[in-house]
C-alpha cells in the first residue's frame, strides 16, 4: 500500500494518468498506465479513503492510495553458461559483459541472464540485498552495451559498493562510436534525466521529473566528418546516460535505433558502447582498484570501417 498527496501540478488529470507520472521515480513502483488501469477496475485505487473509476481527475488536496499486489516468487534457475571473468574474490566478482547478455532477470528474460550464470558459478555465494531476481547486482548496463560490470557476493560488499556508486566515487569509463565529429576535443553534458513523457519505454532530459545527470565526454578520434571515436566518463549512473546525453548534443551513438537514426548502414546489434574502465575501493582491504575490459571484436572492426 503506497499513498500520495496530489499537488498543484498535478491537478485535475486522470487518476490512472496521475499514479503513472507519480510512480515513475519510485524505484519499487514504476508501474505502467495500463497496469495501474488494471488496478483501477479491481478497485485497488482509492481517493479520500474512496474507490473511484478510471475517469476521476484528482484534485489538489486528495490522498490517493494505491494497493499493489505482492509480486508472484519466480524461481531464477542457475545456468552453466560462460562468463568472461576478470577477476574474483571472496568478496567481488568482476565481468566482461558480452553484447546481447541481459544482466539480470526481468519480463519477457528469464533466462540467459548474468545472473543465471552467475547462480551456477557462485552457488549460493550472492548478496541478497536486491531480492531474488537480482541477487548480487548493485549496478547494471544494457542488454547491448558490452564491458566491465562488478558483483557482490556477499551483503557488506553490496552495501559498501552501493555506497561509493551513491556518492559518484566510482570510475567508470565507456568507449563509444557517435555520429558526426567533433570541433571541441571535450566537454560535459549536464541534464536531468527521467522517463519520457509520451514513450514510456524511452528516458530524455526532464526537466521536471528527472533525476541530476553529468557525463563528461573526450574525443579520442574524430573519424571523418560523419563519426567520432569517445571516451564518456560517468559522474552519475542513469538508465540510458550516455545515449541520452550524446543525442541531447547532436552525437547519437551509432547503432542506436532509440534515440539515433532508425537505420543505420553497419550491420550491428544497438548502440555501439563499451564499458572499459571501472574502479572502486575495495570492500575489505580499502585499497583502490581498477579493472579494463578489452574492445570487442564488433567494436574493432567497426572502427577500422570508419578509419578507411
Amino acid at each position: 500500500m503506497v499513498s500520495f498527496v496530489v499537488t498543484e501540478d498535478n491537478q485535475n488529470i486522470r487518476i490512472d494518468k496521475y499514479l503513472a507520472t507519480v510512480c515513475q521515480d519510485l524505484d519499487d513502483f514504476n508501474l505502467s498506465r495500463s497496469y495501474i488501469q488494471s488496478l483501477v477496475k479491481e478497485n485497488s485505487v482509492c481517493v479520500n479513503d474512496k474507490v473511484v473509476k478510471a475517469n476521476y481527475k484528482v484534485v489538489k488536496g486528495d490522498t490517493v492510495t494505491i494497493a499493489i499486489p505482492q509480486p508472484k516468487t519466480l524461481e531464477i534457475e542457475p545456468e552453466d553458461s560462460p562468463l568472461d571473468i576478470l577477476y574474483e574474490d571472496d568478496d567481488l566478482i568482476v565481468i566482461n559483459k558480452e553484447k546481447g547478455m541481459v544482466v539480470h532477470p526481468a519480463a519477457g528474460h528469464y533466462s540467459g541472464t548474468i545472473v543465471n550464470a552467475l547462480m551456477h558459478h557462485c552457488r549460493d555465494n550472492l548478496s541478497g540485498i536486491n531480492g531474488v531476481l537480482r541477487p548480487g547486482i548493485v549496478h547494471r548496463i544494457d542488454m547491448n552495451t558490452t564491458g566491465v560490470i562488478v558483483v557482490c557476493k556477499n551483503d557488506k560488499s553490496h552495501t559498501c559498493i552501493a555506497e561509493q556508486l551513491k556518492v559518484h566515487s566510482i570510475t567508470r569509463k565507456y568507449e563509444a562510436i557517435v555520429y558526426n565529429s567533433f570541433s571541441t576535443m571535450d566537454g560535459t553534458v549536464e541534464g536531468p534525466i527521467g522517463r519520457h513523457p509520451i514513450d514510456r519505454k524511452k528516458m530524455c532530459i526532464n526537466h521536471k521529473n528527472g533525476k541530476a545527470a553529468t557525463t563528461h565526454y573526450k574525443v579520442i578520434e574524430n573519424l571523418g566528418t560523419q563519426y567520432a571515436y569517445v571516451e564518456c566518463a560517468l559522474e552519475t549512473g542513469r538508465t540510458h546516460q550516455i545515449r541520452v546525453h550524446m543525442a541531447s548534443i547532436s552525437h547519437p551513438l551509432v547503432g542506436d535505433d532509440v534515440y539515433g537514426p532508425s537505420k543505420s548502414k553497419f550491420k550491428l546489434e544497438g548502440q555501439a558502447l563499451h564499458a572499459r574502465v571501472l574502479g572502486f575501493i575495495h570492500p575489505s582491504t580499502n585499497e583502490y582498484m581498477e579493472f579494463e575490459a578489452p574492445l570487442p571484436t564488433y567494436f574493432t572492426d567497426l572502427l577500422e570501417k570508419l578509419r578507411k
